[in-house]
């Protein structure tokens, strides 16, 4: 209506849509090189409210027609970048949920948009919800450019199988559970700090990897020997943790390791709460 169109004008709207992704398509490797995936974000979102700016303010169809191609180009330049950093931020064994939480965030994002936009653009019309849209799209790049996204291919996320198998007496049963792992180092109590501030990111792959609890302890009989802990629901979690660990996370351990004395790797102790009894 804005643009006083038809139904054909409508279809080459959509057209235009479709070409300025494919245009962006075709550039957005070489764009993506020049300015990086955060500012190629933040250009996208910025090219965003430009159309919804002309599209408020401009009842010329030319104009619609190219404001529909940077809609098009702005839409793929963004939803690529988010969906490559998503693949590369995270390793195999939950990439997919990733993605599927991704784009159920997108696509529920597109239809909650939608009832909510439109509802208030039957309130106080059109034209001055699309300018307030555009201002809520500029405004959200300053406010989210402190939480930069993961596009560094360099990043290993292939599982490194490098965490040494549990010695059991006898079989468990996968089910089983909670179960507990200890770990126990030994450092010089000077690297106190140091040590404890290495070991808080080793605890958040403890529990991106399934640990529900993590924590570390000082025995207060010994300065200097510290005992990790963390739980996790059942064993079988535990020998999913052992194929999660990846290559990247190999150097978060160094960084821990680094302080640990002696020759041997810390004492890990493995253990699983008892069998309830039968009853009588």
């Amino acid at each position: 209506d804005l643009l006083k169109g038809g139904p054909s004008y409508y279809g080459l709207l959509l057209a235009s849509i479709g070409g300025g992704a494919v245009l962006a398509a075709l550039g957005l490797p070489k764009l993506k090189k020049i300015l990086g995936p955060n500012k190629v974000v933040a250009t996208g979102s910025a090219g965003t409210a430009l159309v919804l700016v002309i599209f408020a303010m401009s009842s010329n169809q030319i104009a619609g027609l190219g404001a529909s191609m940077l809609a098009g180009a702005s839409w793929l330049a963004v939803l690529s970048s988010l969906n490559v950093s998503t693949q590369l931020a995270l390793p195999e064994w939950v990439r997919a949920r990733g993605l599927s939480m991704l784009l159920t965030v997108y696509f529920g994002a597109m239809a909650g948009g939608s009832v909510i936009w439109g509802n208030i653009a039957g309130q106080i019309g059109v034209p001055t919800t699309l300018l307030i849209a555009a201002g809520g799209a500029a405004l959200a790049i300053p406010i989210t450019w402190r939480w930069k996204i993961i596009a560094d291919p360099s990043i290993d996320l292939t599982p490194s199988f490098h965490w040494p198998v549990p010695v059991m007496a006898s079989e468990i049963e996968e089910d089983r559970g909670p179960v507990m792992v200890t770990v126990e180092y030994q450092i010089d109590p000077k690297n106190r700090e140091a040590f404890q501030s290495a070991m808080e990111n080793y605890g958040h792959t403890r529990r991106r990897d399934g640990a529900f609890s993590w924590g570390i302890f000082e025995d207060v009989s010994a300065p200097g020997r510290f005992l990790e802990y963390f739980l996790v629901d059942s064993w079988l979690e535990h020998e999913r943790q052992h194929h999660r660990v990846t290559e990247a996370d190999i150097e978060i351990e160094k960084q821990v390791m680094q302080y640990h004395l002696g020759e041997t790797r810390p004492i890990a102790r493995h253990l699983i709460a008892p069998t309830p009894p039968k009853s009588q």
